[in-house]
């Protein structure tokens, strides 16, 4: 019987996700599989933890990762803040505040939107404003809104959660380790966020963090959290020492790979991080001026991990990158929602986010368009 080979054809990563990954951290992920009860296991899961609560800048003792990708962790926070008929307030400028949107009325609650169009951000009076109507239970908000290329600030709508003691709730799929987070300095109550993106690890983890306030409401709850799988007490129980069980195994070889990727990201520094990320992007925000590309985003809101640009006229959108990722292999990404077919997302994240990678796609899309002319 022939040996089956797999046999994946190598790409740079330059989309919204995944990024490319280090061969230090595919390194790890070979490494002996051991039982995830293991006392190892235990004191990797304790260091993941110390580098997880340093990233998002917080003291939270609930501050873990867990199995699935950012869409796990999303759905983590809302089943365990959320009961039916509780009303919760879902800030919308792109399709993953519209995924949030979605996840809260599966679980019952009541949804009041706080809607801004695309490519634009949420302000503090919009959600003043709001609250002028509804007393909800959680603020909801994207950080980093990959479909838009938006950088949404939080502090100041944090502070208004505060002083309201609404739970405020952020997705940081995108922006974890590739931009500031200040999870206790800006009232975040819980942070979700995915290893695929600026961390540049596998997918397959959400790393997560629930403040105090936010665990106390999980523990009044009147209901069981609809999910038993996501269920943050047991998780909770899971990984403290002393008290492993065996609810379900982790992710073993995922978690090496996470510990690898957080153990790089400490050797680099974080701010040596966030200045990379934003370097490159000017880098190729300058280069693709230079030759008549437009960015859809105002500079204040720019994300300098996931740029969008317009699609030059005449240019079909499958067509040239189809022909990117086949002649050239690079692959970026498309248009989400109302930009379809009107946008590339040009992603600089984690191993991704070098000046090599920048000159191969320039050079790339230049000699696809000059084609196309």
């Amino acid at each position: 019987m022939q040996e089956a080979k797999l046999k994946i054809k190598e790409r740079i990563l330059m989309g919204s996700g995944p990024c490319n990954v280090h061969p230090r951290v595919l390194n790890a992920m070979s490494q002996q599989t051991i039982g995830h009860l293991d006392e190892q296991f235990a004191q990797i899961s304790k260091e993941i933890k110390y580098m997880l609560q340093r990233i998002f800048q917080t003291k939270n003792e609930l501050t873990l990762a867990i199995s699935g990708s950012g869409s796990a962790g999303m759905e983590t926070c809302m089943v365990n803040l959320l009961e039916p008929e509780d009303e919760v307030l879902i800030c919308i400028n792109g399709v993953f505040g519209n995924r949030l949107a979605d996840m809260a009325e599966r679980c019952q609650a009541k949804v009041i939107r706080v809607e801004v169009p695309m490519g634009e951000i949420i302000k503090p009076e919009h959600i003043e404003q709001a609250l002028k109507t509804c007393q909800p239970k959680l603020i909801t908000i994207v950080h980093a809104e990959t479909s838009s290329g938006v950088l949404q600030p939080l502090e100041e709508i944090g502070k208004i959660a505060k002083e309201a003691n609404i739970l405020f709730v952020v997705d940081a799929v995108a922006s974890f380790s590739g931009i500031e987070i200040k999870m206790d300095d800006w009232n975040i109550d819980a942070i979700y966020a995915a290893t695929q993106k600026c961390l540049g690890a596998p997918p397959g983890m959400s790393p997560i963090s629930f403040s105090q306030k936010a665990i106390d409401v999980i523990l009044k709850r009147k209901t069981k959290v609809q999910s038993w799988l996501l269920d943050v007490l047991i998780l909770k129980d899971l990984m403290t020492a002393g008290k492993r069980s065996h609810a379900y195994t982790s992710p073993v070889s995922n978690t090496y790979a996470l510990y690898e990727a957080l153990l790089m990201v400490m050797e680099e520094g974080l701010e040596n991080r966030y200045e990379r990320h934003q370097e490159m992007h000017i880098l190729l925000e300058d280069s693709l001026k230079k030759t008549g590309f437009e960015f859809i985003v105002k500079p204040a809101y720019k994300l300098p991990f996931v740029n969008v640009i317009k699609i030059p006229k005449g240019i079909d959108d499958v067509v040239f990158r189809k022909e990117l990722k086949q002649n050239y292999g690079i692959e970026i990404a498309g248009g989400l929602g109302k930009y379809v077919g009107k946008v590339w997302r040009i992603g600089l994240m984690g191993e991704g986010c070098r000046e090599d990678s920048i000159q191969l796609l320039l050079n790339a899309m230049q000699s696809i368009l000059k084609k196309c002319k």
